[in-house]
């Protein structure tokens, strides 16, 4: 079994990743106390490199992976973009926030993105990939599964907001998922290669 270390605090986030990977021969572990990330970066893959950078520290496995994602509404030129955990206090006042800025807006187009980068443990990148996932914001939340935007996200493709789906359906067509998949492909064959 391939451990890596995921920069990430969120136990949620973890659970959710390892869900994604459990058909794979890899485990995601939280990193040493007192991780703390520094994002600083202007992107999802340059805020993501930070993270997994910041990871190696005290860390016992080779390998580290973090992401960075967030929503992006054309309406509003992008935002909350690479700012969507920090656009209000809390989740709620987040998901307000939003809602609050798109009122008597008609184009209600957004997507999710999510950017991973998987480090070695000189800092270099190893593999990085960036995906998307779309629908429209709803004008009021439904659903109580997911985090963060997931109530007010409506997934085109599913019918139903990001908060309505299960884990299981979650885990198959989510922006992370999807990132998350090509970074377990790509270790497949790392793995087989022996790594560097």
């Amino acid at each position: 079994m391939l451990k890596i270390t995921l920069g990430t605090n969120n136990k949620h986030k973890i659970d959710e990743i390892n869900l994604i990977a459990k058909n794979y021969e890899v485990e995601f572990v939280l990193p040493s106390k007192g991780y703390k990330a520094i994002e600083d970066g202007n992107s999802f893959l340059k805020n993501a490199y930070c993270k997994a950078n910041c990871a190696r520290k005290n860390a016992k496995t080779e390998l580290f992976l973090a992401d960075d994602s967030g929503l992006c509404i054309e309406a509003l030129k992008g935002a909350p973009g690479i700012y969507s955990a920090r656009y209000a206090q809390t989740a709620q006042d987040r998901i307000n926030r939003v809602l609050e800025e798109l009122k008597g807006i008609d184009n209600r187009k957004a997507k999710f993105v999510c950017a991973m980068v998987l480090v070695n443990k000189k800092g270099e990148i190893v593999f990085q990939v960036q995906k998307e996932c779309h629908g429209t914001i709803l004008e009021e939340q439904r659903g109580k599964n997911g985090f963060g935007y997931d109530p007010i996200f409506f997934v085109d493709s599913e019918n139903r907001s990001m908060a309505e789906l299960s884990d299981t359906e979650k885990s198959k067509i989510s922006h992370r998922a999807l990132a998350l998949v090509d970074v377990l492909e790509f270790l497949k064959i790392y793995n087989i290669k022996g790594g560097d």
